[in-house]
């Protein structure tokens, strides 16, 4: 029981940490309530050592039997109780020359010729870092598409960006001429494809079957003037001989 204690006693702080100091360190973006979706705070825990075990199950039993919890639920929804610390988002023109962001690979296509808009309520996150906006872009695709944005191009300087903590920056849409990446995958071409041919005999005495041969063997067919056919054919009877006289 102590033991469970204590184990509770460390997510509570771990959770106090990410939701109410630096969400932004572990790629996380609050809602203007404080709120963050309790998948993606878990997707971004098992990111870190030690956090991988963590379940939406732990989190409840930490609400339920901690009397003085951190941390507050509503639905799907998580926020820290402490969120003095949390800094607001603002509008920022002074930004790095460069910004990463990833995209899903089948959105890539798309993405090239009209680029990025985010819902209603969304953020677009971008980094200044490569490597937290993989770790972003690797939470919805596991092989994501990396994208620079071109801040200093004339394309960006219509977007408003926001900068959320040290390394996040935020956007609601990026024209597709600000945007630069690896180029798109050629199409694969399919060729029509044509009758298929007999196979021919591979050794002395086999044989292939003709689709256009009788489904009896090649037996000979019936004359439409009502003989037969080929080899097949049967001779006409022999007429019958007359009664000799001496056996009347």
């Amino acid at each position: 029981m102590a033991g469970r204690q204590r184990a509770l006693r460390e997510l509570a702080n771990m959770l106090a940490y990410v939701l109410g100091r630096r969400p932004d360190e572990f790629g996380l973006v609050p809602d203007p309530e404080g709120y963050v979706r309790i998948k993606d705070l878990l997707k971004a825990l098992w990111e870190e050592p030690g956090w991988k075990h963590i379940r939406r199950a732990a989190i409840d039993e930490l609400v339920l039997s901690l009397p003085d919890a951190p941390v507050e639920i509503i639905e799907n929804r998580i926020r820290a109780v402490d969120r003095g610390h949390l800094r607001t988002p603002e509008a920022v023109r002074n930004l790095p020359k460069l910004l990463y962001i990833c995209v899903r690979r089948r959105a890539h296509p798309v993405v090239v010729s009209k680029g990025m808009r985010t819902t209603e309520g969304g953020w677009l996150v971008l980094s200044d870092d490569r490597e937290m906006a993989q770790r972003l872009g690797k939470r919805s695709d596991a092989s994501p598409v990396l994208l620079t944005v071109h801040t200093g191009s004339r394309a960006a300087r219509s977007v408003i960006f926001f900068q959320a903590g040290e390394n996040l920056y935020l956007a609601k849409s990026l024209p597709p001429e600000c945007l630069s990446g690896p180029p798109l995958p050629k199409e694969k071409k399919t060729e029509p494809k044509g009758p298929a041919k007999p196979l021919a005999p591979k050794e002395p005495g086999s044989f292939y079957l003709d689709p256009t041969r009788s489904r009896r063997g090649g037996r000979p067919q019936p004359d439409p003037d009502g003989g037969s056919r080929g080899k097949g054919r049967r001779k006409g009877r022999k007429p019958r001989r007359e009664r000799p006289p001496w056996r009347s």
